[in-house]
């Protein structure tokens, strides 16, 4: 006889809830990133100042009020977390093996993403337009910056915490710029080599290649700085 037929209900298993709240997750995950990829295209089309919040929202097929509830701001949509994030290069860096150096860490990782075609590395049609764009608003040009120097920051902070750097060294900020660095003449070249109309598998070639220029001037301090002793 079943928990139904015996007029019980069998309350979910706490496994059963992990799996739910999993889900749910992934589909406000989806949900997010369907909205702000739906925005940055009508971005591009018709301009960031002459579209609005409900132009997405109908767009999208949601309502006003769920855009709202993901994005705070308009400058949100062009710059969600899943693109745009502070910690980006400290993720880059936190899980690297014994014996890899920060510099080490943040070009593998920006090579892989260039040989799997990931987009967090630009690989699309429209992102020398998308780097326009950012660069032609105002308030989109400052939060592009904003994410930049937090992006460095944060790497800073790792890198001092990492190697017990104090607070009047300078080697942490100074690596972690030069990293900063790095990343943002990648995402020139590729938004150069995408306005130009270049294919993805091109792209990412010449991405590749400059990151072996770029690391040929880093430098040897730089390189070896925050090789990790454990892990």
């Amino acid at each position: 006889m079943s928990d139904i037929t015996r007029g019980t209900v069998r309350e979910p298993t706490r496994a059963q809830e992990i799996l739910a709240l999993g889900l749910r997750d992934e589909k406000r995950r989806q949900t997010r990133q369907h909205v702000a990829e739906v925005a940055t295209g009508l971005f591009l089309r018709h301009g960031f100042g002459r579209v609005t919040i409900a132009d997405v929202a109908r767009t999208a097929e949601v309502s006003v009020n769920t855009v709202y509830t993901y994005f705070p701001s308009k400058e949100d949509l062009v710059f969600y977390p899943e693109q745009a994030s502070a910690q980006r290069m400290v993720r880059m860096v936190a899980d690297r093996p014994r014996g890899r150096s920060a510099a080490d860490a943040v070009l593998v990782a920006l090579r892989a993403e260039l040989r799997h075609g990931d987009r967090a590395a630009g690989l699309t049609g429209g992102f020398g337009r998308f780097l326009d764009m950012v660069r032609a608003e105002p308030a989109l040009a400052a939060r592009l910056d904003s994410i930049q120097r937090e992006m460095v920051a944060a790497l800073a902070a790792e890198l001092a915490a990492e190697t017990g750097a104090g607070p009047a060294d300078p080697l942490p900020r100074l690596v972690a710029s030069q990293l900063g660095w790095a990343q943002e003449q990648l995402f020139r070249e590729i938004g150069e080599q995408t306005r130009a109309g270049r294919s993805p598998a091109a792209v990412a070639t010449a991405g590749l290649e400059l990151l072996d220029v770029v690391e040929g001037l880093l430098g040897e301090q730089v390189l070896a700085y925050a090789a990790r002793h454990t892990g």
